[in-house]
């Protein structure tokens, strides 16, 4: 898919990487953490993927989560995969606080209230997720 802005990104803030997926840092002040975890290949739906490659995938996006609740201690941490927009397999991993502007609504309906600007530190987020996922993999079998 030549138009397709996670094929070809620009101006991410890329948190961490491997050979198969990377996690980029969403900028939005009112979400500070909300974290994007992005397949590199274009592939559409999690069934295309084989076994291993969902599981490390999802062992990642856990990762995710992990780290988020860790630094952050957010009163939820919210999942999403929709690729309606874009056809492009990635995971939406967004730390939610009761005081958010939407909650407990989705982040995408209509804001309850002003939201309070949430400034996470990148390094500290790059520093910690390469601490947990040195090899994703172990997180699947409890080492």
């Amino acid at each position: 898919m030549p138009s397709c802005p996670l094929c070809t990104p620009e101006n991410e803030t890329l948190l961490w990487r491997d050979s198969v997926c990377r996690i980029i840092l969403v900028p939005d002040a009112h979400y500070g953490g909300f974290c994007r975890v992005v397949w590199q290949a274009h592939v559409k739906e999690m069934l295309d993927l084989s076994m291993a490659q969902r599981q490390h995938f999802m062992a990642v996006v856990f990762g995710v989560e992990e780290v988020l609740r860790d630094i952050l201690q957010p009163d939820k941490i919210n999942l999403a995969s929709l690729g309606n927009q874009v056809p492009h397999l990635h995971w939406h991993v967004i730390p939610r606080f009761t005081d958010d502007a939407h909650f407990p609504d989705p982040i995408w309906s209509t804001a309850r209230r002003a939201g309070q600007v949430r400034r996470v530190d990148p390094a500290a987020l790059t520093r910690r997720l390469g601490e947990l996922l040195k090899n994703p993999e172990d997180q699947n079998s409890g080492n």
